[in-house]
């Protein structure tokens, strides 16, 4: 099976000025990105797609292929993952008549990835040969039967109850709830192509608590310290227990 990683890594920002190249335990964000796929044995290319002289620098540095420079368009604060995902392969299937069957999708604002999680999820997808994708998940920190939408100054409950006033029980007795927490996400490239990053049929892969570290203000920058230290010896140092 043919499977490609894809780092997207845009040159803007507005929570961290520049942060795909912001450093964090002595790596930038985009190279942890990298690097986490360089250290699969099943994904034979990483590819960073930018719109960044810079950030296409440090990519080719640690490694990566930078074979394009993604059009501004696709660049923009509110661009979403799909038409990102579709250009690459595009540009890959025409320029050079690549089509891989499996993309990875490392987001460098997760830097905080366990030693061999790339290939974990690479074959819990295969494992499940009728799922369109994978996509890692978090426990949910608020219970979302306990959220309300505002409609004309009146408290709705956002989810439909399986029980009267399931807003009102305990937390405990509520369903636990999962977030999409951006570690990592697998998906077929047929579902790509087909207008979307998921498709219909998603399975689960639980993160670690210490991976589940999105770094999009200046103080995730120091939580993603703390769990890295957790997880390597130093810096650049060989992997340590979790």
């Amino acid at each position: 099976m043919t499977i490609l990683v894809v780092v997207p890594a845009r040159g803007g920002s507005r929570g961290i000025p520049r942060k795909n190249l912001v450093e964090v335990g002595g790596r930038s964000l985009v190279r942890w990105a990298v690097d986490a796929g360089l250290e699969s044995r099943r994904a034979r290319r990483v590819l960073v797609s930018t719109d960044d002289a810079e950030i296409a620098a440090e990519a080719r540095s640690a490694g990566a292929e930078v074979p394009f420079v993604r059009p501004a368009e696709l660049a923009a604060d509110d661009t979403p993952d799909l038409p990102v995902f579709q250009h690459a392969l595009a540009w890959l299937d025409r320029e050079e008549g690549y089509r891989p069957e499996l993309v990875v999708h490392l987001r460098p604002t997760s830097p905080v990835r366990r030693p061999g999680l790339v290939d974990a999820a690479i074959a819990h997808l295969e494992a499940n040969p009728g799922a369109t994708s994978l996509r890692s998940v978090s426990p949910a920190p608020t219970s979302p039967w306990k959220m309300y939408d505002i409609i004309d100054d009146h408290l709705v409950p956002l989810l439909g109850t399986r029980e009267a006033e399931a807003y009102n029980q305990p937390r405990q007795q509520l369903p636990q709830a999962w977030i999409h927490d951006g570690v990592i996400d697998v998906v077929r490239t047929e579902v790509v192509l087909g207008g979307s990053m998921s498709g219909g049929q998603m399975v689960a892969w639980r993160s670690e608590p210490y991976e589940s570290v999105d770094v999009d203000h200046p103080e995730d920058l120091e939580r993603a310290e703390r769990a890295l230290r957790s997880l390597w010896a130093g810096p650049m140092g060989a992997p340590a227990a979790p």
